[in-house]
């Protein structure tokens, strides 16, 4: 199974090729440059860096959000565009799993992992899991505690100390930008730097295949509205 995976969530974002369960080659886009200028140039560069043709994918991967609402759009918009040409399937990988499994990856059974995206306006986009027994970055991995969503850090360390969930591992930017937060919570908590997430959302879809769905059904995961409907909603 051959895949390119993108992500576009973040300024940098990053592009893959994956075979099967390997990585073969992982870059990270220039954050100087919007997606627009970039795309779809990153993903025929890398093909032809390992003297790939398109035509020869087996499937493609996006990260489907949360993120940069234009990014999201941009990079499903390109992908959409290569799954058309050569009539391929497409699969959507929410950003917040695929950092939930790269932080993970050599995690015992049992553990909690809490996935942060920086939201802006002191919020984050977070999602709690828990590890379970299998390989790394299969469908059974990870168990989803809290679904994705929206809000302040202390709001959200709030919610789940009061359920009595206590992660032991926090990752992405919003884990970095709100460690503070974090350590008055959970103090015991590991923190993990964000991470380039192509790679890991080409393993996914390689494991989830069967979910990939035509190019057409691809849709967002934006958890917040934009700015824009809430404008327009307006009175």
């Amino acid at each position: 199974m051959r895949v390119i995976a993108l992500d576009s969530t973040t300024r940098a974002g990053s592009v893959a090729l994956v075979e099967d369960d390997c990585v073969i080659d992982e870059r990270c886009g220039d954050a100087s440059r919007t997606h627009a200028e970039r795309l779809p140039a990153e993903i025929t560069a890398l093909a032809a860096a390992h003297g790939v043709a398109l035509a020869d994918v087996d499937m493609y991967a996006v990260a489907s959000g949360p993120g940069s609402f234009t990014g999201l759009r941009i990079g499903i918009a390109t992908v959409q565009g290569f799954a058309f040409v050569h009539r391929r399937r497409i699969a959507g990988v929410p950003a917040l799993d695929a950092l939930a499994h790269l932080a993970a990856a050599n995690e015992t059974s049992g553990g909690l992992v809490a996935a942060w995206m920086d939201a802006h306006r002191r919020d984050v986009f977070a999602a709690l899991y828990r590890v379970r027994a299998g390989a790394p970055f299969t469908a059974g991995r990870l168990e989803t505690v809290e679904a994705a969503a929206v809000g302040d850090p202390a709001s959200i360390l709030a919610t789940w100390r009061s359920a009595s969930l206590s992660p032991r591992i926090f990752v992405g930017d919003g884990a970095t930008a709100f460690a503070s937060d974090i350590a008055r919570a959970v103090p015991d908590a590991a923190i993990v730097p964000a991470m380039p997430l192509a790679g890991a959302i080409g393993r996914l879809a390689a494991a989830r295949a069967f979910d990939a769905v035509d190019p057409a059904a691809v849709r967002p995961l934006y958890v917040r509205r934009p700015d824009a409907e809430i404008a327009r909603d307006k009175p």
